[in-house]
């Protein structure tokens, strides 16, 4: 890496994710993300551009107002030097390419979609809808190798220059892939509300794919699919065995249940809040994809060459 545009990148990284923070706060409420400036959620009292540098102005005011002291959260602090550290991944990754452009506003979106998700379990069209038309823009520029050209060898013969013939190629990928990361999470959730009685995943979660895989292509499309998947059931199953061994120990102690009474009921008590707990999927999706678009390929290279 060109050490001068690895700072300029990073720090244009620590800009774009002051934004982001903007975005996260005020799409969720239908603001506008432009006027009015930035102000103290507390008092609002607008925050001047001193106090408005990334990264330094929390850490020098200490994560307060200046003016209130009402505390900050430290979320503005955490998705600034994210944003930062994932554009120089991708500068570290791709190369000074388009390809780092593309994957740079890809994970801007995925990340603020991520800390939407986790705090308000929304999914703001205003990023998702954008996101797939600046993924089906890009796949016209930065090729989305995939598995159209192997569905669709007629496509590599047609009678245009190569230059096109990829392109066109690039472009089916990404349709392809938007078409069944969406189709796959409206499914999903189809059959689950017609089995449970309730929502399972709302059209945020199929907007997302959408996008993911209009950045993707099909193959690392299903390979995010599967891996938030796995991610989400682990997760669950983890909070439910937590969840169980607190109120187990809770039981015994201040109902002096015995330790098999204790932990039948425990269990069927966190099961039920398992039930009721709406968990964020989309933090899965938009995790697994970041991790798709720098691993995905390796990954599959690796599993397939285990078969």
């Amino acid at each position: 890496m060109d050490p001068l545009s690895a700072v300029a990148i990073f720090a244009f990284g620590l800009a774009f994710g002051s934004f982001l923070n903007v975005c996260i706060y005020r799409l969720p409420l239908d603001l506008s993300v432009v006027r009015p400036g930035s102000a103290c959620p507390k008092c609002n009292s607008p925050i001047r551009f001193y106090d408005n540098i990334p990264v330094v102005s929390w850490v020098v005011l200490l994560g307060r107002c200046r003016k209130c002291k009402a505390r900050i959260s430290p979320r503005y602090l955490v998705v600034e030097l994210l944003t930062a550290t994932l554009w120089l991944a991708c500068y570290a990754y791709f190369g000074l390419t388009l390809d780092t452009l593309k994957y740079c506003v890809f994970g801007f979106l995925l990340l603020g979609l991520i800390f939407t998700d986790a705090e308000t379990h929304l999914l703001p069209d205003k990023m998702t809808l954008p996101g797939l038309a600046l993924g089906l823009v890009f796949s016209l520029f930065v090729p989305v190798n995939d598995m159209a050209s192997q569905l669709l060898p007629g496509l590599g013969s047609l009678p245009v220059s190569a230059e096109v013939s990829w392109r066109v190629l690039s472009l089916v990928d990404s349709l392809l892939g938007a078409a069944v990361g969406a189709s796959f999470i409206y499914g999903a959730g189809a059959i689950y509300l017609r089995a449970r009685g309730v929502e399972g995943m709302g059209f945020g979660d199929v907007k997302l794919m959408a996008m993911v895989g209009a950045f993707l292509g099909m193959k690392l499309t299903i390979f995010t699919l599967f891996t938030a998947s796995i991610a989400g059931s682990l997760f669950g199953l983890s909070t439910v065995f937590v969840v169980w061994m607190k109120r187990t120990r809770r039981r015994m102690t201040r109902h002096h249940e015995s330790a098999g009474e204790a932990r039948r009921r425990a269990w069927e008590s966190a099961t039920i809040a398992l039930r009721r707990h709406q968990m964020p999927f989309g933090v899965f999706l938009g995790g697994m994809a970041m991790i798709a678009f720098f691993f995905g390929n390796q990954f599959l290279h690796w599993y397939w060459g285990l078969l």
